[in-house]
């Protein structure tokens, strides 16, 4: 069996944050328990735990705790236009770091309904970006699928 990455968040209503992981991000609903709802994230399985004492909305400014994926440009540009056409705010409104150069980032964070931030990117070339071999690269991006 090969690895899948397993993330497990509080969420204060598992309706809603499944309608936002399932329904705005995309994700594929997985089982379902009294409380608790997983979900498919590019890849990676997230548990959605009820817990709604200890979700809580991130700070303004700064870095924040965060997860994320890298999608291909393709990916990052139908997600991120689905988020604004459903206007989810931005923690992070999208950003280039590095333009023109093989390290070029496209980036942004949202937060989901309890507070989780999620960071999206986009790499125009991922082993510079990453400063990673090739060989690691296609085998992180074929994990990722």
């Amino acid at each position: 069996m090969r690895p899948i990455l397993h993330l497990s968040i509080p969420v204060r209503d598992l309706d809603e944050a499944r309608r936002f992981y399932v329904d705005i991000l995309g994700c594929r609903a997985a089982r379902a328990r009294d409380g608790y709802q997983d979900v498919w994230f590019y890849g990676m399985q997230i548990t959605l735990h009820d817990r709604p004492e200890e979700a809580a909305w991130p700070t303004p400014g700064g870095s924040v705790r965060h997860f994320g994926v890298t999608l291909g440009r393709g990916d990052f540009d139908a997600v991120t236009a689905q988020l604004g056409a459903c206007g989810v705010p931005w923690v992070a409104p999208i950003s280039v770091d590095d333009a023109g150069k093989p390290t070029e980032q496209t980036k942004a964070k949202v937060a989901d309904p309890s507070g989780n931030v999620i960071e999206l990117k986009t790499y125009a070339e991922v082993g510079a970006a990453l400063e990673v071999t090739s060989g690691m690269v296609s085998g992180a991006l074929e994990y990722g699928r």
